[in-house]
């Protein structure tokens, strides 16, 4: 309220309010009925409490401010939180990758390993199955180089039997081979 009296009161004295003629306090002098109404402006004004109303309505417009900026620190401090969790979850899941990845590295080199050996295993059973392929094919030809054989000493024998012996000597050998059949199968 002090400072409206000496803002008033500066009214009242400023140069302006001088420049009109005649005496001041004269309803006919519009600078005194402007001071007038300027001041009856005033007290309304103050009766009305309207700068109690623009303060209280300052007031709750800065408190509003307040709680809004008491909720954008919030926000940005969850939105903090989430973001470390976000980068917590990649650099955990680029870990897990990077696990992966070298477990899998490993598992192809064992395979690749494996592999190998399976390879070997099978080299070696193919050339065993040659190598009997071969002995087989060998016991064959020896078998049939000797049953050739036999067929060529068989016919030799029996040409040589057949201008060696007599009649009487093949019916010989002939009742002598049934007698000895006859005394095996009884």
């Amino acid at each position: 309220m002090r400072t409206t009296f000496a803002t008033v009161a500066a009214l009242m004295l400023a140069s302006p309010a001088f420049a009109a003629s005649g005496p001041f306090f004269s309803l006919k002098n519009t600078d005194f009925i402007v001071t007038l109404g300027f001041l009856l402006f005033i007290a309304v004004l103050f009766y009305f409490k309207v700068p109690s109303l623009l303060g209280g309505m300052l007031d709750k417009r800065a408190e509003d401010i307040k709680s809004e900026l008491d909720e954008a620190r919030a926000l940005r401090e969850e939105a903090q939180t989430v973001l470390a969790s976000y980068e917590r979850k990649q650099r955990e899941v680029q870990e897990q990758a990077e696990r992966i990845v070298a477990q899998a590295k490993d598992e192809a080199q064992k395979a690749a390993v494996q592999a190998k050996e399976d390879l070997a295993q099978s080299i070696e059973r193919r050339l065993a199955a040659a190598k009997d392929q071969i002995a087989s094919a060998e016991a064959s030809a020896v078998k049939e180089v000797r049953d050739q054989a036999i067929v060529v000493a068989i016919a030799a024998a029996e040409d040589v039997i057949t201008k060696q012996m007599s009649a009487a000597d093949a019916n010989k050998l002939i009742e002598s081979g049934i007698a000895e059949v006859d005394a095996k199968l009884h």
